[in-house]
């Protein structure tokens, strides 16, 4: 059996907007509705832990290209 792997923030996204339509359109009976509600949330923790970590990403990236890198002085750059 394969582990099942997390969707990616696209599908995520996707699936959570299949929800709302189908609960929105009132395609979902009160016996599906409390599974679909679960999966919903499952979807935004999801959604709001990948946005946390992209943010911590571009943080970092950003933090570092801001920091003058150790290395000969610039006039001393050969070009």
């Amino acid at each position: 059996m394969e582990p099942r792997t997390e969707p990616t923030y696209t599908e995520a996204v996707a699936r959570l907007d299949a929800i709302l339509e189908r609960i929105e359109r009132g395609e979902v009976d009160i016996d599906e509705l409390s599974q679909l509600v679960a999966e919903a949330a499952e979807l935004v923790a999801l959604l709001r832990r990948k946005i946390t970590a992209a943010e911590m990403q571009i943080r970092t990236i950003t933090e570092r290209l801001e920091r003058p890198e150790e290395g000969p002085p610039e006039e001393e750059v050969p070009f």
